[in-house]
């Protein structure tokens, strides 16, 4: 079989969360007297881990061990509004919401922690910190008291229970209607791939050997989710662009089930090699930007580029069928032997 090895390159950049339009999210925690917290988000988690990386923010943010970190979550009679897990907009959205409700709790903690240590002087946040269940003075680890303890104190000497609450929107402006010109988005998700094909000449049929994907996502929260994120998109990406496709026939779909409607398997998928690039985001909590809808975007387009290099032929229409690239290679030597 006369293969062709092909190398193709797409590029992407996409914006995160709603255009122009307001698109909050909000969170309530509560901390308790036993040093544990609760977190209330009306935030879902479809499958894409959300719920771990919004632990994980908390539990940086508060000292608080994530195994102590309970969440109640996507129940709209129990918790504050979220707009939704749409526009690749959690990590950055829902999760700026919840490291400000747990900033608020935490400086209630570290009140209470001045008034334990008897650091009546000045201004001593900023020498304090909170990790592993405690909260610490800077450089005198052994001047500390645990969060349970401070959390205690707050509540039964000084009245106040732990509780904070904090709501997030990204700061946009609507677009010019005459220039396009505006801020419709706070900020950006960037991504590279390169696909690796091999292509038979004479039949058409082709297959994605390989395929490499670098993405700034700013600062990864949790390495594992955003892998699977990326391998989960570019999936997708390849069903996209090799094999998915609605027939339609007199206006009604005519292949309605997942046997005439052709998804990827595990066995159809081509080896994935997936780095990210940590580009700190200041706007994002803790740098961190997200994942989500980008990791799709660019496979179909390193897919068909690829094709291209490999057999000079550039297919547009959506899925590349081995068809399809037959008839253009069959197109493109009858236009070469004039």
């Amino acid at each position: 079989m006369p293969l062709h090895k092909g190398k193709g390159t797409a590029c992407m950049f996409y914006p995160v969360g709603f255009t122009e339009y307001p698109n909050p999210s909000s969170a309530f925690m509560k901390v308790e007297t036993d040093g544990s917290a609760v977190l209330f988000t009306g935030a879902t988690d479809l499958g894409q881990g959300s719920h771990t990386a919004l632990c994980q923010i908390v539990s940086q943010t508060i000292g608080i061990p994530m195994s102590k970190i309970k969440m109640v979550t996507s129940d709209s009679q129990r918790t504050p509004y979220d707009t939704g897990a749409v526009a690749s907009r959690m990590t950055y959205i829902t999760g700026n919401a919840v490291k400000k409700a747990a900033e608020t709790a935490r400086t209630m903690l570290f009140n209470a922690a001045c008034v334990m240590l008897e650091l009546y002087t000045g201004d001593v946040h900023e020498e304090l910190r909170a990790e592993d269940g405690y909260i610490f003075m800077n450089a005198w680890e052994d001047c500390r008291v645990s969060i349970a303890d401070a959390a205690w104190f707050s509540c039964m000497r000084m009245g106040k229970p732990i509780i904070g609450s904090a709501s997030y929107n990204p700061v946009t402006t609507p677009l010019n209607k005459e220039s396009g010109h505006g801020r419709p988005y706070c900020t950006h998700v960037f991504a590279t791939q390169i696909a690796i094909v091999n292509v038979d000449d004479e039949t058409g049929e082709y297959e994605v050997e390989k395929i490499y994907a670098v993405h700034d996502c700013g600062k990864v929260v949790n390495p594992m989710l955003i892998k699977g994120q990326i391998d989960g998109g570019i999936a997708q990406g390849v069903g996209f662009g090799c094999l998915e496709e609605l027939v339609y026939k007199d206006g009604a779909v005519a292949n309605p089930n997942l046997t005439d409607y052709i998804l990827p398997t595990s066995m159809d998928m081509p080896e994935i090699i997936s780095e990210t690039v940590e580009r700190f985001d200041p706007s994002g909590p803790y740098g961190a930007k997200g994942i989500a809808e980008p990791a799709l975007l660019p496979t179909a387009s390193a897919i068909a580029n690829a094709i291209y290099d490999a057999v000079g032929v550039l297919i547009c229409d959506l899925p590349i069928t081995p068809e399809k690239v037959y008839m253009a290679l069959k197109e493109k030597k009858a236009a070469e032997a004039k």
